[in-house]
């Protein structure tokens, strides 16, 4: 991986001519919904720089629902904002709104999620291949052999089949092997917890409860697993994977019933797009690291590490960072003391 300036848009001078001192940047911010607490703290950090930069952001949330997040999405463009950024729910159906940004002559940064068959202009995420693989390779790194579950994110989601790419760069030579066995390979819809509970009850049911593992894709499938694994006295016996270092999924680590998580530092993707999005407004050139082909063209993309997170980390990361504090990821195992 390389990097490279790619300018995206025009001169900054022409950014400028548009752009005057005395006018304001102003950013629309699409997401697809505000439910769960990792896109809470997005919104916060990518407000919180893109004020400092002397922007306004105007949020939208669109729950989850391809048509409303479309609506607002027309509507962010109809109040005038300089650039569109867009966390989609569907990254296919969101190629239609790349088309009317374009048409009316806005540019759109595809956040975390990448916009499939569009020309979106810019791309910024987490390596999504490389969580997956981060998942999959501690829970064979620590189980050498048994049956696993596999339980991926929304089917609609780019990012959910990129990690489980990258789940099965780790999981493919000891498969190969016999050393592993996949007994269950399903999808969560809409990334919920209730269907990674549900796949995980039939897993059990159909293996009588002889599961070794369950790479689970996010903190939220991973605790609808462990609700399963609870019900049949198994949580802290099979091990499970996890993304996003939510609070509750630290709580689970350091109590023993959640193996592992991937940290994704999301102030420097929220303050990296804020950044962009402000440079693209101004007409400046934004640096990417890589393209992605998203179907339609290699789309100029900036991919940040994720870090693998245990019990034996934890605190030299997510809580060193400040991303939760050590007594609230250790509130409920001090209560047991």
């Amino acid at each position: 991986m390389f990097t490279k300036i790619l300018a995206i848009g025009f001169a900054s001078l022409i950014g400028f001519s548009a752009h005057g001192a005395d006018k304001k940047i102003r950013i629309g911010l699409s997401m697809d919904t505000l439910k769960e607490e990792r896109w809470q703290r997005d919104r916060d950090l990518f407000v919180k720089r893109a004020k400092e930069l002397g922007a306004e952001v105007l949020v939208q949330s669109a729950n989850g629902n391809d048509a409303l997040q479309f609506s607002q999405a027309e509507n962010l463009l109809t109040q005038g904002v300089d650039v569109l950024v867009v966390v989609p729910h569907n990254g296919v159906v969101a190629a239609s709104i790349v088309v009317a940004a374009h048409k009316a002559g806005k540019k759109v940064v595809s956040y975390d999620r990448l916009i499939q068959n569009s020309d979106v202009d810019l791309y910024l995420s987490f390596d999504p291949v490389e969580v997956g693989r981060l998942q999959a390779a501690y829970l064979v790194e620590h189980v050498k052999k048994g049956n696993f579950v596999l339980i991926g994110g929304s089917p609609t989601d780019s990012n959910a089949k990129l990690a489980r790419k990258g789940q099965m760069q780790a999981l493919q030579p000891a498969i190969d092997r016999g050393d592993i066995k996949i007994v269950t390979d399903a999808w969560a819809r809409e990334w919920q917890a209730s269907e990674a509970l549900k796949h995980t009850e039939n897993a059990l049911s159909k293996n009588n409860n002889n599961v070794q593992a369950i790479v689970a894709s996010n903190d939220g499938t991973a605790g609808g697993a462990i609700s399963a694994l609870k019900q049949q006295n198994l949580a802290g016996k099979v091990m499970v994977s996890g993304q996003d270092a939510d609070l509750t999924a630290c709580q689970r680590i350091v109590e023993g019933t959640q193996s592992m998580t991937v940290y994704k530092p999301i102030q420097a993707l929220a303050y990296k797009a804020a950044e962009s999005a402000v440079a693209l407004a101004k007409g400046e050139a934004v640096v990417a690291n890589t393209t992605i082909n998203n179907g339609k063209k290699e789309v100029p993309s900036l991919l940040i590490k994720p870090i693998q997170v245990d019990k034996n980390n934890i605190d030299l990361t997510v809580v060193k960072d400040g991303f939760h504090p050590r007594e609230a990821v250790y509130k409920n195992v001090a209560k047991r003391k």
